[in-house]
């Protein structure tokens, strides 16, 4: 992000900002193995067809899913898959900060006793 324009920075605020809400995250979830259509990823993420399109149609202008239409459905796949390996980066560093924390409070717990 070295020396990138404010513009610049902009779009990639708004990259994270999409994977900064939890349902959508679970939609990339969801559709990391298959595409599925919105009835599908709304009864999988218990809720409303209305609410999950409007995740993806942002997740779609992200470029995050690409859609296909096939007679009266829409389907959705992964647009890019490198996100999976920063959504697991993420999590393993947070993963990593959890453990950090749980043993410092046992420390704490020990020293105590």
């Amino acid at each position: 992000m070295e020396q990138m324009p404010v513009e610049a920075l902009k779009e990639v605020a708004a990259y994270f900002q999409v994977l900064s809400e939890p349902t959508r995250l679970q939609v990339l979830n969801l559709l990391r193995t298959q595409e599925r259509n919105v009835g599908e990823l709304a009864s999988l993420c218990g809720f409303t067809a209305a609410n999950i399109s409007r995740h993806l149609a942002l997740m779609s202008q992200q470029g995050f899913v690409v859609r296909e239409s096939r007679g009266t459905s829409v389907y959705y796949r992964i647009a890019d898959e490198s996100v999976y390996a920063l959504c697991d980066l993420v999590c393993g560093n947070i993963g990593r900060q959890l453990e950090r924390s749980a043993a410092s409070r046992a420390a704490f717990r020990l020293a105590g006793s």
